[in-house]
């Protein structure tokens, strides 16, 4: 396996790595390319140290103004780039 595939592999694996719930031989696989690999490592420590900070914090509603600006601009950006994938039509 190349390293691409192994690092696109880990960040496919990454929640089931950080929960434990991958088989013991997949996440062994996946602990070795992440000690060897300072791209991954840094994506999972940081996943981690995030997941830590917010683990058992109250969530909050987000005021509807900032809720409009965020729909507002996702609008923009589809409305210049299109849609992410066009149905085709069926036959």
């Amino acid at each position: 396996m190349t390293r691409l595939l192994t690092c696109k592999r880990f960040l496919q694996e990454l929640t089931d790595y950080l929960d434990e719930t991958l088989d013991p031989e997949v996440r062994s696989e996946l602990q070795r390319h992440v000690n060897e690999c300072p791209n991954c490592w840094v994506i999972c420590n940081t996943t981690e140290k995030t997941l830590k900070v917010f683990k058992g914090m109250e969530a909050k509603p987000v005021p509807e103004a900032i809720q409009k600006r965020l729909l507002d601009a996702l609008e923009k950006r589809i409305a210049e780039r299109g849609p992410i994938c066009e149905k085709k039509p069926q036959a």
